[in-house]
C-alpha cells in the first residue's frame, strides 16, 4: 500500500519560511518522479514544483521560482519543499505525489501522478 504523508505545514508570517517533508512507503520511491502542488481556497490544484526519480532535474511554477526548493533524499525516501519570503498568496493545502516513471523531466500535468498524499495546509498571515 502506498503512502505518502506530509509535514511541516504551519502558519507563518509573510517574508518567512517554511519547510514541507513528504514521507514515502510503499512504492520505489528512488524511482519515481516526486511533485509538490497546492489548492487554496476557491482554486484549482495547481503545479508548484517537480523533481525526477534522481534528483537532477527540478521544475518550478514561475510564481514561486527563486523563492521555493524542492529536493529528495532517495535514501530516506523523503520529498522536501523548502519554501522562503513566503507571500499571503502561497496560503494553500500542499499535497505531494509520485509518477512511478523516470522521466528525464519531471512531470508537471496532474493526470500523470499516481499517487497523492493528503496535505497539509500552509497559511501565510500579511
Amino acid at each position: 500500500q502506498v503512502q505518502l504523508v506530509e509535514s511541516g505545514g504551519g502558519l507563518v508570517q509573510a517574508g518567512g519560511s517554511l519547510r514541507l517533508s513528504c514521507a514515502a512507503s510503499g512504492l520505489s520511491f528512488r524511482s519515481s518522479a516526486m511533485g509538490w502542488f497546492r489548492q487554496a481556497p476557491g482554486k484549482e490544484r495547481e503545479f508548484v514544483a517537480g523533481v525526477n526519480w534522481n534528483g537532477g532535474s527540478t521544475y518550478y511554477a514561475d510564481s514561486v521560482k527563486g523563492r521555493f526548493t524542492i529536493s529528495r533524499d532517495n535514501t530516506k525516501n523523503t520529498l522536501y519543499l523548502q519554501m522562503n519570503s513566503l507571500k499571503p498568496e502561497d496560503t494553500a493545502v500542499y499535497y505531494c505525489a509520485a509518477d512511478r516513471r523516470m522521466y528525464s523531466d519531471p512531470p508537471t500535468r496532474q493526470y500523470l501522478y499516481d499517487y497523492w498524499g493528503q496535505g497539509t495546509q500552509v497559511t501565510v498571515s500579511s
